[in-house]
């Protein structure tokens, strides 16, 4: 299958890096997959880059990438079809392949699996995706099965049933309530629920879950793994304003609590590679709880990114097969204050 591609539009704003020189031999093309509006995190990429010496080429694919700001911002834009459906994986192995890519960083849940699964057919041909192994991705893409999994580790997270059962008299579980899509995500279809009614009238277009809501400051924690599975940071910041499930106001801290709640979950996740990260609660009495796991970069990466956090840059080394230099060493009150910006065309 042969999709259209789009060259970079004129104007697109790029940053202004003044780094290292590019070394002879030393090159990688990068595509960042389902890209939206991840100028952000495309950003980080080629600011690494530019402090490693090494010439990337950054292509951003996605269902149309001339409504994409990101794929406008980078060097290149590839219409690419939709995460779940069967053409999903043919079609950016063909891109990959023409294009030589030798590293994908997916962006968005629908695609983690069907990337996870496929992982070995894009080693084939040369091209590393960074996305840990399916049955993680399977189990941080399942709210219920998140949940079995935290409970099982001995990691605090909220009391969480399925709608069914819950309605079948299968849960202890009482009311008022958060109903989640079991699979959803960006904080959509989520609804406070206060009656019994409430829960007949929700669609069974896909199945939900009830989990006890939990009050207090929320947090996002950041975590790198290398190839070899080794959790290597965790970064936590509060999340002091949220906009469309995204952090629009965050700032980074050094929390034992949440610290020591993420190597305990670093050491029981198995195959995680790259980036992940978590959102978790804090009560008035100190106390937390985590209640959701992504298998992927987290909206709010750019704020660790600038705290020191550099897993853009860990990622363009480990695929090089440059010195690793990634560590828990980051910076602490750092605040990101997000506002709107755009791409013209």
């Amino acid at each position: 299958m042969d999709l259209p591609v789009t060259s970079q539009r004129e104007g697109a704003a790029h940053v202004s890096t003044e780094h290292a020189t590019p070394q002879p031999g030393r090159s990688l093309r990068m595509l960042l997959s389902s890209a939206g509006r991840r100028v952000g995190l495309l950003r980080s990429f080629r600011e690494a880059a530019a402090v490693l010496g090494v010439g990337l080429r950054l292509y951003a694919s996605d269902l149309m990438p001339e409504w994409s700001a990101a794929c406008v911002e980078a060097d290149m834009g590839l219409a690419a079809p939709p995460a779940d459906s069967e053409d999903f994986i043919p079609a950016m192995l063909d891109i990959c392949k023409r294009e030589r890519i030798g590293l994908i960083v997916p962006t968005i849940d629908t695609e983690l699996i069907a990337y996870s699964e496929a992982r070995d057919r894009f080693s084939a041909i040369g091209c590393h995706v960074a996305v840990s192994d399916p049955a993680l991705v399977h189990m941080a893409r399942d709210k219920l099965a998140t949940a079995r999994f935290l409970s099982g580790a001995g990691i605090p997270s909220p009391a969480t049933v399925a709608l069914d059962d819950f309605l079948d008299g299968r849960s202890d579980l009482s009311l008022p309530l958060l109903a989640k899509p079991r699979h959803g995500s960006s904080s959509r279809g989520i609804m406070m629920v206060e009656e019994r009614g409430q829960l007949e009238a929700l669609s069974r277009a896909e199945p939900y879950i009830l989990q006890q809501f939990l009050h207090g400051r929320e947090f996002t924690v950041s975590l790198y793994f290398d190839g070899a599975g080794k959790m290597r940071c965790a970064i936590p910041h509060e999340r002091l304003r949220v906009r469309s499930g995204e952090v629009e106001k965050g700032v980074t801290l050094r929390d034992p609590l949440l610290q020591d709640m993420a190597w305990r979950l670093g050491q029981a996740l198995q195959g995680a590679r790259g980036a992940m990260c978590f959102q978790a609660r804090m009560d008035e009495d100190g106390g937390a709880s985590i209640f959701e796991i992504n298998a992927r970069f987290g909206g709010g990466y750019p704020l660790a990114h600038r705290a020191g956090a550099r897993f853009s840059q860990w990622l363009l080394e480990e695929r090089l097969g440059l010195p690793c230099t990634a560590g828990d060493d980051w910076r602490e009150d750092v605040l990101m204050l997000r506002f709107d910006d755009a791409v013209f065309i």
